[in-house]
């Protein structure tokens, strides 16, 4: 019935990591930021080992579950050697025997859920299915490679009205059956895109569409018992993609619109993945539950919880006193100095701006 939009099954996945396996393209991505010395001086050489090592780590996969613990050993080394700690809290107040739909704020392409099904993981609870944008997947070996990894596609491609209709309806059953049917986990952005400028906000669309499923005679709050919204804050103490982002906001400022390279995406995604990340924090909130009036009050409640339960860092609040010319602390906006330092004053700006914006959203909150 899903059959376009969701992850490979178990029956599946034999099939789907030979080819994987095999594809030339992925053996160059990770040649290139794994051996990127030796893959510039003998690029096939490189390929070679690559697709051999693979081949080791992968023939005697049968199944989702056994690609995902290879992937979990992968993580527990990636988050050691890329972060200065990983945290999570507010597991252990959940009823986790249901199954939850997490909506978390959105600053890394791969790595927010990723973290989400670790914290998951080390508890011994189920991993999520995930929500990504086909304007990812526009190579058919990325494609294979999320939906092997229980990834679901959300259609952001769609040419009209009336099919972009259809497809947030399929997507919104899809989910909902994913829950009660399947009864599997579901982790989705809170918006459309990562938020480049540090603020955090549910887009209220998102929450209608996840309503569209519900039928005439179900009320919103009963319906809501069913999705079991969990609002998600994750905070990173420096983004690995800040550059970047600014650059590319600055240069939204200056012209009105920003053209990607080619492969910008999957570079984006491996940067956010390897890059120095500081201290890394996810805090689980609490279902959001009760007769909301409409999606924008929903909305609303998971920009509450998740701005609430936002872990701020020095980088944070450094560049929040430098936007507001306070008092500095030396100490705290050096790293933050260093990081810019190669970028234009507006792209300087922007970079400070993504930084102070969490500790802004939380001052608003709280007053």
């Amino acid at each position: 019935m899903f059959d376009d939009i969701r992850p490979f099954r178990d029956d599946e996945a034999a099939v789907v990591i030979k080819k994987l396996v095999n594809e030339p393209a992925l053996h160059s991505s990770i040649a290139s930021y794994v051996l990127p010395k030796l893959y510039s001086a003998l690029p096939k050489t490189t390929q070679w080992l690559v697709k051999h090592y693979l081949k080791f780590r992968m023939n005697k996969i049968q199944c989702v579950g056994e690609f995902q613990q290879e992937i979990a050993k992968y993580l527990h080394h990636l988050i050691k050697k890329s972060t200065d700690g990983f945290t999570y809290h507010g597991l252990e107040s959940l009823d986790m025997s249901k199954p939850t739909l997490f909506i978390s704020n959105h600053r890394d392409i791969a790595l927010d859920p990723a973290l989400v099904n670790l914290a998951l993981y080390k508890n011994g609870i189920d991993t999520v299915e995930i929500a990504i944008g086909d304007n990812l997947l526009s190579k058919p070996w990325v494609s294979d490679l999320m939906r092997i990894n229980k990834s679901f596609i959300v259609k952001r491609s769609e040419k009209t009205k009336r099919a972009m209709l259809m497809a947030s309806k399929n997507l919104s059953s899809y989910i909902h059956h994913t829950l009660n049917d399947n009864n599997t986990n579901v982790w989705i952005a809170q918006r459309e895109g990562r938020a480049k400028d540090g603020l955090d906000k549910t887009n209220a669309a998102l929450i209608s569409m996840l309503l569209l499923n519900k039928g005439k005679d179900t009320s919103i709050e009963q319906y809501l018992t069913e999705l079991n919204i969990v609002p998600v804050s994750i905070s990173y103490e420096y983004d690995p993609c800040d550059s970047d982002k600014a650059i590319e906001l600055a240069t939204i400022e200056a012209t009105g619109s920003y053209q990607k390279a080619e492969g910008e995406d999957l570079k984006s995604i491996t940067q956010g993945l390897i890059g120095h990340k500081g201290r890394v924090h996810i805090e689980f909130g609490q279902p959001v539950l009760g007769d909301y009036q409409d999606s924008k009050a929903i909305a609303a409640e998971i920009d509450r919880q998740i701005i609430n339960n936002y872990r701020l860092y020095d980088s944070n609040l450094a560049a929040k006193q430098q936007l507001e010319s306070e008092v500095q602390d030396a100490s705290m906006l050096h790293t933050l100095t260093q990081r810019m330092q190669h970028l234009t004053n507006e792209q300087q700006r922007w970079l400070l701006t993504m930084y102070a914006n969490p500790a802004l959203a939380k001052d608003k909150l709280e007053n």
